[in-house]
């Protein structure tokens, strides 16, 4: 290889040595990494590159000299395109090139198909933090890249690593059939309850496990990023505003939980309630929020959300640690945890309606099923119980979902 791509293969090759193997996300058997262009999408923080090393380390590593991993952000790269560095790799025998941080990349997009077009014989993997920009790319993209959504770890990844003890990932289905047999199995192997309010607090970014006392504050700067940086560059909002928007995301942290009155939050803000209702819907897709509407599918971004949530249970602790609300705390950690595979819709008899077939009214032990009596496919999910009954499920048993 020749410079730069030596000089990358040098870096990529040490960077490879201090990978940890102790823990591998499940999402891992759920890529098809065979595909020809494969991207991984996915808020800072979750564990992308760990992900797209360890694949390196598992799966190709009998065959390294034809593997390069770059992060985008590397100066090396300052003065050669992505599509040079595929030419000039493919012509070294390359076959499987792995970018990281594409958004990093000025481009990236349109070079990135060019790269698939021009040189069949490489597959290409691409992970990127910024999903404005993966949003942004999907047009120059299609048809070509299968995107995975990557999220924080489940309740089931956190006591894995904890313990010591990988359990399997469970259906909603055979959540709903078989609750009570599998709570116990899982008791008899961990104490969940014990792991559970931990995980709400500190356990959803795998960062978690570096400098404990810091984890907060990365937290917030990864939230600051996004609303400092990414929000006005990708999608106009204006720098005056960036503040409200911080203290709104602490006022949904704290309440039981957020039912959004945009007239009075317009006026609040200060903004045309267009105006307030497209940033929602930014903070939706940012994944700092997560917003429940009546309608499932497309949501656009001038639809009213019933309700809104943070996007994961320690972002609430990150805000407003002195002033989090229990109510809130269960569902967000609900929606967040269902949401990755499920759909999620508001419902007027309950919390959540699921893939417009079941319907969940989320509380503490002490919840009474009054409005969902009546319906057949309800359930409860309750916190604070090691085993449930009949349609009381426990709340944990939720994140056994990925």
């Amino acid at each position: 290889m020749n410079p730069p791509l030596d000089l990358l293969s040098q870096q990529f090759r040490r960077q490879l040595k201090t990978v940890p193997s102790d823990f591998v996300r499940s999402m891992m058997d759920a890529i098809n990494w065979n595909s020809r262009l494969i991207g991984i999408k996915g808020p800072r923080g979750v564990g992308k590159t760990v992900l797209m090393l360890q694949y390196i380390r598992m799966h190709l590593g009998n065959v390294l000299d034809q593997v390069l991993y770059v992060s985008l952000d590397n100066v090396a790269l300052a003065n050669l395109s992505l599509v040079g560095l595929a030419d000039t790799f493919v012509k070294q025998g390359g076959k499987f090139l792995i970018l990281d941080e594409v958004h990093r990349y000025k481009n990236w997009a349109v070079e990135l198909k060019n790269c698939y077009d021009l040189y069949p014989e490489l597959n290409i993997a691409f992970s990127g933090s910024s999903l404005l920009e993966i949003l942004n790319a999907r047009a120059d993209l299609s048809r070509r890249a299968i995107v995975y959504h990557m999220q924080g770890l489940s309740f089931r990844e956190y006591t894995a690593i904890e313990c010591g003890t990988e359990l399997p990932v469970l259906s909603l289905d055979t959540i709903l059939e078989s609750h009570a047999d599998i709570s116990f199995e899982i008791n008899q192997k961990l104490r969940p309850l014990y792991h559970f309010d931990r995980y709400l607090e500190y356990g959803y970014y795998p960062f978690y496990r570096e400098q404990s006392d810091l984890y907060f504050h990365r937290i917030n700067e990864v939230i600051n990023m996004i609303l400092e940086i990414e929000l006005p560059a990708l999608r106009g909002i204006e720098l005056s505003y960036i503040h409200r928007l911080k203290q709104l995301m602490q006022i949904v942290s704290s309440s039981v939980p957020f039912v959004p009155n945009v007239s009075k939050l317009s006026e609040k803000i200060g903004i045309d309630r267009k105006t307030l209702l497209a940033y929602l819907h930014y903070l939706h897709e940012v994944k700092l929020t997560s917003n429940l509407f009546k309608e499932a599918g497309g949501i656009s971004k001038l639809q009213k959300p019933q309700k809104i949530y943070l996007d994961n249970t320690n972002l609430m602790y990150a805000l407003n640690p002195n002033q989090v609300n229990r109510g809130n705390l269960r569902e967000t950690f609900f929606a967040n945890q269902l949401s990755y595979k499920y759909n999620l819709q508001y419902t007027p008899q309950g919390d959540f309606l699921i893939d417009e077939k079941y319907t969940f009214e989320i509380g503490g032990k002490s919840k009474a099923p009054k409005q969902i009596k009546d319906l057949k496919e309800a359930y409860l999910a309750i916190d604070g119980v090691e085993y449930g009954v009949g349609r009381k499920i426990p709340l944990w048993l939720f994140g056994f979902t990925y």
